[in-house]
């Protein structure tokens, strides 16, 4: 196949002679012969390289056979016309767009049946072909969502997941990212469905491990970080474009289930904020707005401190939109308070606002609520006290003794604080010793400053003494 190839001779004219010719014969019957005649022409336009008259007859060839309904002749013309010796690739490219143009006909008018012929033709027709790969990919999206179709149709559990796996395996085979053929958005399209797919066949198989009860290392577990590598594959900075919200919506909806999948609450706190970025999710104070910038809220106190928590944190604190917000804003305030937070009180004034919400009705979100709370009071602790006894600690904390140390062991372990516990004495110490070379230092650090403190005041009374002698002098 190449279409580099000089053209010899213009077949125009023959071509604008038998096309009516061979429709008057397929239109009295006999649709075979209509296309040798047609074919004999398709020959010698193809040997003289004639782009535009090749095209022209493979076009009313597949044509004659989709007007007379004959969808088998039609599958087999297709076969025919693209294997053809030295097949120019325009005429090929053309005939699949054409016959694409008809799948939807094809099934209202002949069924599900003909239409899977049909679109399998197409399929065979465009593989390994680059010039065809964008075509190729669309036929491929329709026909995973006729699997995804029968996933949800299917009455057992078994055919749910083969379909849905089948409709999932489809479209992962296509790597788009490489497409040089196919526009940005339709990509970002397609990549956006495959993360869809993959979710779905994943939470299956998770669902499959949950209820078995099993310890199976896979669930899942293939298709999650097959998510994450198809999330790299989005252009975030082209997503920010006006006419993209809806592609960047769709990508971080997409992206926040795999982070909580992973329980990266961080990771969905960042997610929900550039989708609150939005302008016109932004702009909707009374609904996806104020619903994003609550869930920003949740996920960012849900969050192991760290810099980045932090940080984030207070940036939303002093941001005026959340003032709108009291409970949020108070609850975020805690948090960024040094001041001891009482988990009884903590629960008692937001427990049941809380609790009503999407994020808060898991048991264990609320448990890791409960775990900041205590993680930022033993913080605040260690910023007030360098030695504590372990039977206070444990008070401040409203936590048994053995939770109390399992935590401090944590955050410990984390680098979130220094720590050390003298088990027989009862006693945590919070100040770090330090060695003599440090010590040493931060004396040597201090007479330095004595000395320029010093001469300072030296020079100020050389200046006085100066300027009084002057005066004395006149």
């Amino acid at each position: 196949m190449a279409d580099n190839k000089k053209q010899e001779k213009d077949f125009t004219s023959e071509v604008d002679s038998l096309l009516p010719e061979a429709e008057t014969i397929a239109k009295s019957g006999k649709l075979q012969d209509a296309l040798d005649k047609l074919f004999v022409l398709e020959k010698q336009t193809r040997n003289a390289a004639d782009l535009k008259s090749t095209t022209r007859l493979v076009k009313a060839s597949v044509e004659h056979c989709y007007a007379a309904k004959d969808l088998t002749l039609l599958n087999s013309t297709i076969h025919l016309l693209s294997k053809k010796h030295g097949q120019l690739k325009a005429a090929i490219q053309a005939m699949v767009e054409l016959v694409m143009t008809w799948l939807d006909d094809v099934k209202q008018a002949h069924g599900l049946d003909e239409w899977l012929k049909l679109v399998e033709t197409l399929r065979e027709v465009t593989e390994g072909k680059i010039f065809l790969e964008t075509p190729r990919a669309r036929v491929t999206l329709q026909l995973a969502h006729y699997y995804e179709g029968l996933s949800t149709a299917a009455k057992s559990a078994e055919d749910t997941k083969k379909h849905l796996e089948t409709a999932s395996e489809l479209l992962s085979d296509l790597q788009v990212e490489t497409y040089s053929s196919m526009e940005r958005r339709e990509k970002t399209e397609f990549i956006l469905e495959q993360m869809r797919l993959l979710i779905a066949v994943a939470r299956l198989k998770d669902d499959e491990v949950t209820q078995s009860g099993k310890d199976v290392l896979a669930g899942g577990e293939a298709e999650w970080v097959k998510v994450r590598v198809g999330g790299r594959k989005v252009n975030e900075s082209f997503l920010k474009e006006q006419e993209n919200e809806d592609l960047k919506l769709k990508f971080y909806d997409l992206m926040i289930q795999h982070a909580l999948h992973l329980t990266e609450y961080l990771d969905v706190a960042n997610y929900y904020h550039r989708v609150w970025e939005t302008p016109s999710i932004k702009e909707d104070v009374a609904d996806k707005g104020k619903a994003a910038l609550e869930h920003i809220v949740y996920y960012v106190v849900l969050a192991p401190h760290t810099n980045e928590q932090s940080d984030m944190l207070h940036r939303l604190f002093i941001d005026p939109a959340l003032e709108k917000l009291e409970i949020h804003y108070n609850l975020v305030k805690c948090f960024v308070t040094r001041e001891l937070m009482r988990w009884p009180g903590i629960a008692q004034l937001y427990g049941d606002v809380l609790k009503k919400t999407p994020v808060f009705s898991l048991e264990k979100r609320w448990e890791d609520l409960h775990m900041r709370v205590i993680e930022h009071n033993i913080r605040v602790i260690s910023e007030y006290y360098t030695r504590i006894t372990l039977t206070r600690l444990t008070a401040l904390l409203d936590l048994s003794q053995k939770e109390t140390e399992a935590t401090l062991a944590r955050l410990v372990v984390d680098k979130s604080i220094w720590a050390r516990v003298d088990r027989p004495a009862g006693v945590v110490n919070f100040k770090q010793q330090r060695n003599a070379e440090e010590v040493m230092n931060d004396w040597s650090s201090d007479m330095q400053k004595l000395l320029g403190l010093v001469e300072k005041a030296w020079m100020g009374m050389n200046a006085a003494q100066a300027a009084q002698s002057r005066v004395v002098k006149t």
